[in-house]
Parts: structure tokens; C-alpha cells; sequence
């Protein structure tokens, strides 16, 4: 994963889940953190996406760029941890809501199973 591409590239983003049962859900999340190692790190609240990963640790990240046309990637994800270090998740922070201060985060690290473009490519 290139590290400079979610610093540099503006979009929206969808972080697919599903539960122990196969049970999906879907919702908009912000552009990952890459790290060093390649990995990626989301910062979740206590809600359905990070329950679903409780019993589950795939999940599915697509990212579609600002601007026309349709471009942008489709990220296959494994969850290989997560932590819940207040300050580090201050640091990782890019905007701060109201509603948010007293609830549980989490800082939740996945390793790229699969890269692909947002539009193309066959069933493999």
C-alpha cells in the first residue's frame, strides 16, 4: 500500500464488515492511517463495524476519489489487532466531533490482503 496515497488523495470511503453469521453492514469511514509496515489503522467507536469484527476480521475498505469519473481503489482486509491507548488515538486524530468525548475508541490495525482498482478486474 502506498503510504503517500490516502495523505495526498481526497474521497470517500466504505468499511464493510459482516458478523460471525455472515450478517453485513457498511459504513462510511475516514481515509486509513498507513503505516511503516504497511498496515492500515482505523479509529472506530464501540459501534456495529467494530462489533462485527469481534467474531469476524474480514472486512472490506472501498475508497472512491473526489473528483469525475470513477476512481479509486478496493482494499481486502484482515484485522491483526487493535488497541485502545487514548493518546495514541488523539495523535492519529485528523478532526474532533462533539458527540464523541465520552464514548469507548479504539485503534484497530489491518494488514492488505488484496488491492484492487475501484472499477474492472475478474473473479479470480
Amino acid at each position: 500500500m502506498n503510504k503517500g496515497y490516502f495523505e495526498e488523495t481526497r474521497g470517500i470511503g466504505v468499511l464493510a464488515t459482516a458478523d460471525a453469521e455472515g450478517n453485513v453492514n457498511a459504513a462510511v469511514y475516514a481515509r486509513p492511517h498507513v503505516m511503516e509496515n504497511g498496515t492500515l489503522a482505523f479509529i472506530m467507536r464501540d459501534r456495529l463495524t467494530h462489533h462485527n469484527l469481534q467474531s469476524n476480521p474480514k472486512a472490506a475498505y472501498l475508497f472512491m476519489e473526489e473528483g469525475k469519473g470513477y476512481k479509486g481503489i478496493r482494499l481486502h482486509l484482515q484485522k491483526v489487532r487493535e488497541e485502545q491507548d487514548p493518546e495514541k488515538i488523539e495523535r492519529f486524530r485528523r478532526r474532533q466531533y462533539v458527540s464523541e468525548k465520552d464514548e469507548a475508541r479504539f485503534l484497530v490495525y489491518f494488514k492488505v490482503e488484496k488491492e484492487l482498482p475501484l472499477i474492472g478486474t475478474s473473479p479470480e
